[in-house]
């Protein structure tokens, strides 16, 4: 499903002007203090937020079952300029003695889920189980697969593309999505601390799970 989703992605080159807005990805919030987390990095603030499995969007967040999402914001002088990467980035989970290093956000399409689509199968189940009768038949052997339809997955995957934080040379304030392959429930999360290790300097974040 990756493959295909950076397929479907390749067969439609946006336009200069869809290339520009995706190369800003996520507006950075209005200070770094609407972050829950921040620090100091030289002379430029970084701001974040563990995000869990969500993918925040304005209609609804995505959700990915196999990654962790946190929400960054960078912060510095008018006019000031940093080369972004996220392989800066790791973060050490429950304070295990390794760090996760961050993912290209292409590696999410493959796990990226719609909480709000329902499939056509899905909703005739539940159509027919809110009926008064269903002809004294149960339900017999695994639910049948599901197809996300491909204009769906495009959609995500293309949404996943804009929000997550754009690399090179960039403007400040900038801001963006970054991820970490994680699998495990976030109920049993502890402890975050979310490490930069950049062109700017050093920071580390104390996360809230």
């Amino acid at each position: 499903m990756a493959a295909l989703c950076v397929c479907a992605l390749g067969q439609n080159t946006p336009s200069k002007d869809a290339q520009i807005i995706e190369a800003k990805g996520m507006p950075a919030r209005a200070t770094p203090g609407d972050y829950p987390a921040h620090a100091q990095a030289g002379a430029v603030t970084i701001g974040a937020e563990f995000m869990g499995h969500s993918i925040p969007r304005p209609e609804g967040p995505l959700s990915t079952e196999d990654y962790v999402v946190i929400e960054t914001g960078f912060f510095g002088a008018a006019g000031a300029r940093i080369t972004l990467s996220t392989s800066d980035f790791s973060l050490r989970i429950n304070g295990k003695k390794t760090a996760l290093p961050s993912q290209p956000y292409g590696l999410v399409f493959s796990s990226l889920k719609d909480p709000q689509w329902v499939s056509p199968d899905e909703a005739e189940s539940k159509k027919s189980k809110s009926g008064l009768s269903t002809g004294g038949q149960g339900d017999s052997g695994p639910p049948p697969p599901v197809h996300v339809p491909i204009e769906l997955q495009r959609a995500m995957a293309q949404y996943v593309q804009k929000a997550a934080l754009p690399e090179g040379d960039r403007p400040l304030p900038q801001g963006g999505l970054i991820f970490f392959q994680y699998r495990g429930k976030t109920q049993n999360i502890r402890s975050l601390e979310l490490t930069y290790a950049g062109p700017a300097g050093k920071a580390k974040f104390a996360l809230q799970p």
